[in-house]
């Protein structure tokens, strides 16, 4: 028989309770967070179901060729540190990754325009890139849209992190709790947004957005500070970050539906050239290349018709001057083949 000391007993024990309690509390954080994380949003990077965006992706057509950065201080309970230094306006123009990024400060703001403007495809219209050096420190930024750069319209916000404890300057925050929010995937992956999930308003035209606009979310949870999500939940995120290079780190907006891309299909099979301008207050011109006769009909957002004409030429007036604001379709048919378009009149 084989003697086993006191001493070993006791180890070989604590070791079995040990590799038993691993494996236990392994199995309880894991069953935990798959139980809460059924109502929550996609995950982070490198995960299966992740929505993040690689820079090289070709499903980027085009990036923000201009910007203006309004800063934010680099702690708005003291404003006396000033505002933040990191970058400027170029540095979110071109392609993620290129030219280095621009920290916008608490409640910071970017406002970015493109060469063709961003329309409502299917599925993701453009994504924010910002540059988080891990997939769980995340700093967030509200995006809003225009179509005339002067009335925004934000997506739908969500934060479900929990706001019983100040998130600090370093602490981590889990992706998959946010939605809607620039910021949530780590560096050189865009987080992507879709037009669609904005409210229809008579103001915005989704198929002729011109500017997106980033504006830094104050993370504190102090009422007089902080922001809060589309169901008035505070969001709480890394702050504060008095520092220059504090806030929402913007690298770069990349564009993946746009009219460039949709005129180029809409000449190959509408030969529709053109339609401005848009938004539009007195007449809309409407300019196509074909030798078939094609008809027109322009209807509302109820889609009541309000305009048939037939028998067009190359280039169409119609006077919306007795049209009410807001937003409006126009059928155009020739031949076997139609396609809608839509304005907005002011």
């Amino acid at each position: 028989m084989f003697r086993v000391s006191g001493r070993k007993l006791i180890k070989a024990l604590c070791k079995f309770i040990m590799t038993r309690f691993f494996y236990v509390t392994v199995f309880l954080v894991t069953y935990f967070f798959s139980k809460n994380s059924i109502a929550q949003f996609p995950v982070p990077v490198d995960s299966i179901g992740t929505t993040a965006i690689y820079k090289d992706s070709s499903i980027f057509i085009d990036w923000a060729n201009q910007c203006k950065i309004i800063r934010g201080f680099q702690y708005i309970s003291t404003p006396l540190l000033g505002t933040t230094l990191v970058g400027d306006s170029s540095s979110a123009i071109g392609k993620a990754g290129e030219n280095g990024v621009v920290s916008l400060g608490d409640g910071g703001v970017a406002i970015l325009q493109f060469k063709s403007p961003i329309n409502d495809g299917s599925g993701n219209d453009f994504a924010v890139f910002e540059n988080s050096f891990s997939n769980f420190y995340l700093e967030l930024a509200f995006v809003e849209v225009s179509s005339d750069g002067i009335h925004y319209f934000r997506f739908p916000a969500t934060s479900n992190t929990e706001t019983t404890i100040q998130v600090g300057p370093f602490d981590y925050l889990d992706p998959t709790k946010l939605n809607n929010l620039a910021g949530k995937y780590r560096t050189l992956y865009g987080t992507p947004f879709d037009l669609a999930d904005i409210t229809n308003h008579a103001l915005l035209n989704k198929n002729s957005i011109t500017h997106v606009k980033l504006i830094d979310v104050v993370g504190s949870i102090q009422n007089q500070y902080g922001s809060n999500d589309i169901n008035s939940h505070q969001i709480n995120d890394p702050w504060p970050t008095p520092y220059g290079s504090g806030g929402f780190d913007l690298d770069a907006v990349g564009v993946i539906h746009n009219q460039t891309n949709t005129s180029a299909i809409n000449e190959k099979e509408f030969q529709i050239i053109n339609m401005y301008p848009n938004p539009v207050t007195d007449f809309l011109k409407i300019i196509i290349e074909t030798s078939t006769p094609y008809s027109i009909y322009l209807t509302n957002i109820l889609s009541e018709t309000n305009l048939e004409l037939h028998q067009l030429s190359h280039t169409t007036s119609i006077n919306t001057n007795d049209l009410k604001q807001g937003i409006y379709s126009i059928k155009i048919i020739i031949g076997d083949t139609s396609k809608i378009l839509k304005f907005i009149k002011l």
